[in-house]
């Protein structure tokens, strides 16, 4: 048995490329690995905790040996606990919209929480830096309005799909596939619906044999 980990990051809910097309891929994964586990994480739900202050302070203090109060311990214990629940997947989803040419501001928080130093990765002289999530493969499911593939012209735009393949990759992933749904908007209803239709094919497609 494994643990799928659906990592949800649009607010839009059913209106969502993203989410839907990923649902797709769920539920073909369900039927597909009927003794495995989906667990999700929705990054706008508040429950992702905070990095702020305290655990910040924290991190330091520790990192370097130093005593850290009650409070501090309290809000690095909550970072240590969200990494727990992302580390205990053995496989992964992750469904985002573009925002801004990047990723929705919530969906930077989870991974400032989760790329920690003796966690997530390390880092030394001989080797550099090495990351500790390692052998679990991530599917990407990005939703972007406009086209930003080869030849599109927009290709440096695109802050979305680079940076979430580079995160991964630093904290130890090597298998990331992707799934894009491109025009959402720039295309006109009718082509965001067929673009839609056919990343939920290929979703389908792919939970079968993730």
């Amino acid at each position: 048995m494994a643990t799928l980990l659906h990592i949800q990051a649009s607010p839009m809910k059913e209106r969502s490329f993203s989410l839907r097309t990923a649902t797709a891929f769920v539920e073909s994964y369900r039927q597909s690995h009927p003794g495995d586990t989906v667990r999700t994480v929705d990054v706008f739900d508040g429950t992702i905790g905070e990095f702020g202050v305290l655990q910040v302070a924290a991190k330091y203090k520790i990192l370097h040996g130093k005593p850290a109060t009650e409070e501090e311990r309290a809000a690095w214990q909550s970072v240590e606990r969200t990494i727990a629940g992302f580390k205990a997947a053995d496989k992964y989803v992750l469904s985002s919209a573009m925002w801004n040419f990047g990723i929705p501001y919530m969906l930077k928080k989870y991974f400032d929480i989760l790329v920690q130093p003796g966690l997530t990765f390390t880092y030394s002289p001989a080797e550099g830096y090495k990351g500790l999530v390692t052998g679990k493969p991530a599917l990407l499911v990005l939703a972007r309005g406009g086209a930003y593939g080869a030849g599109t012209g927009a290709e440096s735009l695109d802050l979305q799909k680079p940076y979430l393949e580079t995160i991964l990759r630093f904290i130890g992933f090597t298998e990331i596939d992707t799934i894009l749904v491109e025009p959402t908007l720039m295309g006109g209803r009718e082509a965001a619906a067929e673009k839609l239709a056919a990343a939920i094919a290929a979703a389908r497609e792919k939970a079968r044999t993730f």
